[in-house]
């Protein structure tokens, strides 16, 4: 599939006239949980030409490339990641923490050695806690949920249990996470969910698992209470970005 996703990237750029400076896996695959029949998450960061960027006629800053069962292919124009960066978009961060890179240049290495001064823990929780409660309402509060679920209201939790601790993004796989922060009492409830979401195809719907859940219930509403409680944070400056954009251009 490497190979497949290699002569992908090449047919990008021939056909949109962009460069590709990084490519990564996200989604399980990346955070360490996929299924069997889990699809490739593919996502890159592109540069174009520096005359793109002076015209008055600009065009989509997206790349949607391919959508079907096996392959999620879509990029970012380096302005539009820049621009989300300078507030703290968490995807960025995740993006350069993946351990699955399929391309990466120079370039990016820059970007990559200064991106953290730019995360601000109180937006990064923000947004986990509200990943976490979207699919927990939606998916999780019955007697019959879908399982593999669990894992889109578990990471984002403790992706917010990190960032409280360590004032650092938090890493992309759930095995991590899991080690460092999730309580004893519900490890082996956690575990038994792992081990259907990577061994079955398509992990259906069955009977919640009561304990997860009153974790999950506790957990949001503490969370959201420090969240409550922390100081508004700066964004940093727009010099630094803009010159590492103006040096990507030249």
């Amino acid at each position: 599939m490497k190979e497949i996703i290699q002569e992908k990237l090449n047919e990008i750029e021939v056909r949109e006239n962009i460069r590709i400076l990084h490519c990564i896996e996200s989604g399980s695959r990346a955070w360490g949980f996929a299924s069997p029949d889990s699809d490739y998450d593919v996502r890159f960061i592109y540069v174009r030409p520096k005359d793109f960027y002076l015209r008055l006629d600009k065009t989509r800053d997206v790349i949607e490339w391919q959508l079907d069962d096996t392959l999620d292919i879509n990029g970012w124009d380096v302005q539009k990641a820049l621009t989300l960066l300078h507030k703290s978009n968490p995807t960025l961060f995740e993006w350069n923490s993946s351990s699955i890179v399929y391309r990466t240049t120079e370039e990016w290495q820059q970007i990559s050695a200064v991106i953290n001064r730019y995360f601000v823990a109180k937006s990064g929780l923000y947004h986990y806690l509200s990943t976490a409660k979207s699919n927990y309402r939606e998916y999780l509060r019955g007697e019959t949920v879908r399982l593999k679920k669990y894992f889109y209201v578990l990471r984002p939790l403790l992706a917010c249990k990190w960032i409280l601790a360590e004032g650092t993004p938090p890493p992309m796989l759930f095995r991590t996470l899991m080690e460092k922060y999730l309580d004893p009492e519900i490890r082996p409830d956690v575990e038994r969910l792992l081990e259907l979401k990577m061994t079955m195809p398509e992990i259906g719907e069955g009977k919640r698992f009561d304990r997860v859940n009153d974790y999950l219930d506790r957990n949001i509403e503490e969370i959201g209470k420090i969240i409550a409680t922390l100081p508004p944070e700066e964004f940093a400056g727009w010099d630094e970005l803009n010159e590492m954009f103006l040096g990507l251009l030249r």
